[in-house]
């Protein structure tokens, strides 16, 4: 992840686009589209239901009283992370999508004003205190917080992490930490919507333009969709999924890779 976003800090984005390799377009009828686990599961939201279909069944998961959901973390599809903004609450989720636990940060001893949390693994959470405006690390078993980054100006359009590093998008920068605190890359973003990461990869929506940034090049990708209809992306280790409200479409990318 250091040497990808190393190289994002000083390469220009004028590049030749690189076409994908359409696999698939099908049909998919929900509010926002999550992403695809490695057990070949689908998750997506529809009517602040969250929902999982897959190979050992359909599961649903939802709580109103809760408000919109913010986010759906399924990094590990054994303890799946659904972020509240509206209450500040945490849910944690099993695989058949039945509740394990929650966390209220309002309920705390000492307050927490949260806009963002996904998984980091070990019983912890990357969350953004919005008080400080800082990233933290959240021990939700011992409940017990750690600073990871300095304050820094700004509100989190996207966060996407895994259980070393994680990436946040404000309106103007993008900046990267690791679980030890240190500032990996800090960039501009102008005109950034959305993030996501898997592994050492990182896909990056613009305004009019989507980027594919691995260890080794970043691409600006050629994808036979506007770019104006893309509503969600999701990233895996050989595909890209792109949704635009109305279909599902998977892109291969071993041959970007390559």
């Amino acid at each position: 992840m250091k040497s990808i976003l190393l190289v994002f800090l000083f390469i220009s984005f004028h590049l030749d686009a690189q076409k994908l390799n359409l696999v698939s377009s099908v049909d998919f009828d929900a509010t926002n589209f999550i992403g695809i686990d490695s057990y070949k599961n689908v998750y997506s939201i529809k009517d602040m239901v969250i929902h999982k279909q897959g190979p050992n069944g359909n599961f649903i998961f939802n709580d109103f009283q809760l408000g919109r959901i913010s986010s759906v973390d399924i990094i590990n599809p054994l303890d799946i992370i659904v972020f509240y903004d509206d209450t500040n609450t945490v849910v944690f989720l099993d695989n058949k999508l039945s509740e394990i636990e929650r966390v209220t940060f309002n309920n705390l001893g000492e307050f927490i004003n949260v806009s963002t949390a996904t998984n980091a693994g070990n019983n912890k959470l990357w969350i953004f205190n919005v008080n400080t405006q800082q990233l933290e690390l959240y021990n939700y078993r011992e409940n017990r917080r750690t600073t990871v980054s300095q304050p820094f100006p700004g509100k989190p359009i996207s966060q996407s992490s895994n259980f070393n590093y994680c990436t946040i998008l404000t309106e103007n920068k993008l900046r990267t930490f690791n679980v030890y605190g240190s500032l990996i890359s800090e960039s501009d973003a102008d005109q950034f919507l959305k993030i996501v990461i898997h592994e050492n990869s990182l896909l990056v929506l613009k305004e009019n333009e989507l980027l594919y940034i691995s260890e080794d090049n970043v691409m600006s990708l050629n994808i036979p969709i506007s770019e104006n209809t893309i509503k969600d992306l999701y990233l895996s280790k050989d595909f890209m999924y792109i949704y635009d409200g109305k279909k599902l479409h998977t892109f291969s990318i071993i041959q970007l890779k390559q």
